[in-house]
């Protein structure tokens, strides 16, 4: 298992503690286990305390010992009560903190308020967005690790072909894919940021089944086999002449790499056909666009504007229910900044990674392309490989 080395983990934490002291935070205390994974290298229950200046802390409730073992930090204490959290930061030096930072957009009410309650008179701030933005660009570290789980994606599309019949089923299907994953070192879980956010490794969608939306923030979203997660593969058998969406995220150590390919039996429609190429050529555009000072706003508009110029603009990103986004940051979360969308006004900068997505939703099934991408000097440069063109079989 790879370790995050602790060069790594002190060059996040720096970054962020400059963010800290900039908006004048004494502290930030850690949860969420994306973030505590990406700061403290363990994802363990605890909590990591970052001071605006000085060493972190990493309390951990359990596992304590395999923390120890995965965690670069120098600082790691055993933590049996969440209520003993400010006598430990007094006795390690912190016991003047008047502005602490707590992750408010996923962090639980009654976690909240029991955070509240411990650090009485001390003003309680929001450092989601400061966390988010340090995680924007990527190292040089976390660029091979997500080359690792790119690989992943081209193992899974190359062996599609090994499993793909007329009269399977769509579970059938994403259940042998799924086990591709697996043994070639699949974590089995998609993390997404935000409250009852979820996906499961992805969506293998066909003909009809690829226009139903669901709960998902994304263009696609599938029936699934029970009203009680509402997307993804279903029990539809899949036939001839009809597309087949295979939208897959590749985890490895921890990191995401998202991609989307389209495959048939048979042949599809001059329609559909049209459109797939129309997102190749909206993707090409991005691509060149992308550049480091670009907005992401812009890259969206004009991506939009191709859709539309096209003739399938009222099927972009979405048929009944378009989603308002061409592509989104990725790394340890699926929906991670930069998103390229309206009103998301940052503009790029080098080893920012996004997953480009542009796709059109008719009633008899979805067409169209996402890769991952690093931002280069020149543009985009992919870091997800495989045929773009629809992948016909026999």
């Amino acid at each position: 298992m790879r370790m995050t080395p602790a060069g790594e983990l002190t060059k996040r934490i720096t970054a962020f503690q400059k963010r800290l002291q900039q908006k004048g935070v004494d502290g930030a205390l850690i949860v969420d286990s994306a973030d505590m994974f990406y700061f403290a290298g363990t994802a363990h229950r605890g909590h990591l305390f970052i001071p605006a200046e000085g060493k972190p802390l990493l309390m951990v409730k359990r596992s304590f010992t395999r923390a120890q073992g995965e965690s670069a930090l120098e600082d790691i204490i055993p933590l049996a009560n969440v209520k003993d959290l400010t006598k430990m930061l007094n006795e390690y030096g912190y016991n003047h903190i008047t502005t602490l930072g707590l992750e408010l957009d996923v962090l639980p009410a009654a976690q909240y308020l029991l955070f509240q309650k411990l650090f009485e008179g001390t003003q309680i701030v929001d450092i989601s967005g400061l966390i988010r933005s340090v995680r924007m660009v990527k190292s040089s570290y976390e660029l091979e690790v997500l080359r690792d789980a790119a690989q992943l994606n081209y193992t899974l599309f190359y062996r599609v072909k090994d499993y793909l019949k007329e009269g399977i089923t769509e579970l059938e299907l994403a259940g042998q894919l799924e086990m591709v994953y697996r043994l070639a070192g699949h974590s089995g879980r998609v993390k997404m940021r935000g409250f009852d956010q979820e996906v499961y490794y992805g969506h293998v969608l066909s003909g009809a089944n690829g226009a139903i939306p669901s709960c998902m923030e994304s263009p696609t979203g599938g029936l699934g086999i029970s009203i009680s997660f509402p997307q993804g593969a279903g029990y539809k058998k899949i036939t001839q002449n009809e597309p087949i969406m295979i939208d897959f995220v590749g985890v490895k150590d921890g990191y995401l790499a998202d991609q989307t390919r389209i495959f048939c039996i048979g042949q599809l429609p001059d329609k559909l056909v049209h459109a797939h190429e129309t997102a190749l050529l909206i993707q090409e555009a991005v691509k060149q666009m992308a550049v480091p000072g670009a907005s992401c706003e812009d890259i969206y508009r004009h991506a939009f504007n191709m859709a539309a110029e096209s003739g399938y603009g009222e099927h972009f990103m979405g048929f009944s229910e378009p989603v308002p986004f061409i592509g989104h940051g990725l790394g340890i979360e699926l929906n991670e900044w930069p998103v390229l969308a309206l009103g998301f006004k940052t503009t790029l900068e080098k080893n920012m990674v996004i997953a480009i997505e542009p796709k059109f939703i008719f009633p008899e099934g979805a067409v169209g392309i996402e890769n991952t991408f690093v931002v280069g000097e020149k543009g985009l440069e992919p870091l997800t490989l495989f045929n773009e063109s629809i992948i016909y079989l026999k």
